[in-house]
């Protein structure tokens, strides 16, 4: 599935698999998640090449393996029909952010599937929403046990790792702490999921539609949920956030991908607290702030972009223990992948929780 315009429907398009490449591998791409950034991608809120096979979270088949690679991320021996995951993107290792800052994810060069390899890059197929993937060289890939339910693993498969990145990197949940997460898709539940593991003592899901808060209830992610998109009154919601944390959050996190939950997240922060922006991943326009607030409230405000391989084998690792407690399959609804278009606008009205292309056999 091919984006060639911004705002115009994707072309089912067809290209040759080329042979594996020296150090990667050619993927049967089974599975292919709807990121909220396709949607984003798809509109033109990101200055990204086209034509674009989209689809930079999957889950497929070894199909072919290229000379020189013989294991996966942790020296498991890989072969032909194992089942693998892989991380969306290859930094350049040489750049200054690279070298100098150690922080891969602001690679000056950083390469991404489905994001910015169009078709006219050979080889074209650089996206999971294909029959087949190449994956070069330097591409972190890692094998996905028999004992994981390929649902399971595609429910948070860009989510999980972006937030353990946020998390782990950025701004750690301490145990015993209060948080709020902004957001009631893929991304907030990751979030909320990843803060009762890691501790919290409190849990507050704040987003919308009610279907989305119902289904995070039913599967014990969040100990409360408050429906703000479909309140009447924003700011009455608000304030009852506030009443019902005590003066505010010690930590907030947005995942709305929605410029103005900036301006609204702030004020759920207590005073001293951390408010921790995760969803703005596109460039959905500018909002208001009132500066004033940072500095009365003396927060701390801290971004967090994207994630690397280490995160997504991070992520891979703590599936069983996310597993335990919540069956993340429900947050799952699977589309042929010539039934894109339906995905994608279930995805951008909140219909589903997480959509799931399906190509080939499963």
């Amino acid at each position: 599935m091919v984006l060639h315009r911004f705002g115009e429907p994707l072309v089912l398009d067809e290209f040759d698999v080329p042979p594996a490449p020296e150090g990667g591998l050619v993927v049967a791409s089974t599975y292919g998640g709807i990121c909220g950034t396709d949607v984003h991608l798809q509109r033109g809120h990101l200055d990204v090449p086209t034509p674009l096979v989209l689809g930079h979270e999957g889950l497929g088949v070894v199909q072919e393996i290229g000379p020189d690679l013989e294991r996966d991320v942790n020296g498991d021996p890989l072969r032909e029909g194992d089942r693998v995951m892989w991380a969306s993107s290859i930094a350049c290792g040489r750049c200054r952010p690279c070298v100098v800052h150690r922080d891969s994810t602001l690679c000056v060069n950083r390469q991404t599937y489905g994001v910015n390899r169009p078709t006219t890059a050979e080889p074209a197929l650089s996206g999971s929403w294909a029959d087949c993937i190449y994956l070069r060289a330097g591409t972190t890939v890692i094998k996905v046990g028999d004992r994981i339910d390929p649902l399971d693993a595609m429910s948070l498969a860009c989510a999980g790792p972006t937030v353990l990145r946020a998390m782990l990197d950025r701004r750690p949940v301490g145990v015993g702490e209060v948080v709020v997460v902004q957001g009631s898709g893929p991304v907030g539940l990751a979030a909320a999921a990843f803060a009762e593991l890691a501790g919290a003592a409190e849990v507050i899901v704040v987003g919308g539609p009610e279907s989305r808060l119902r289904l995070a209830a039913e599967l014990g992610i969040g100990s409360r949920h408050v429906n703000i998109v479909e309140s009447a009154d924003h700011d009455a919601a608000i304030a009852g956030v506030v009443d019902i944390t005590e003066g505010g959050a010690d930590l907030v996190i947005e995942c709305t991908g929605v410029p103005a939950a900036v301006s609204e997240g702030m004020r759920l922060v207590r005073r001293g607290g951390s408010y921790l922006v995760i969803g703005q991943y596109t460039n959905a326009g500018d909002a208001m702030i009132n500066p004033h607030q940072i500095v009365y409230r003396n927060l701390d405000v801290v971004g967090s972009w994207a994630f690397t391989g280490g995160h997504l084998v991070q992520y891979v690792r703590l599936l069983p223990r996310l597993l335990e407690r919540f069956h993340l399959a429900d947050l799952v609804t699977t589309y042929p992948l010539e039934d894109h278009a339906t995905a994608m606008r279930d995805v951008a009205n909140g219909s589903v929780m997480k959509a799931v292309l399906v190509s080939g056999q499963p």
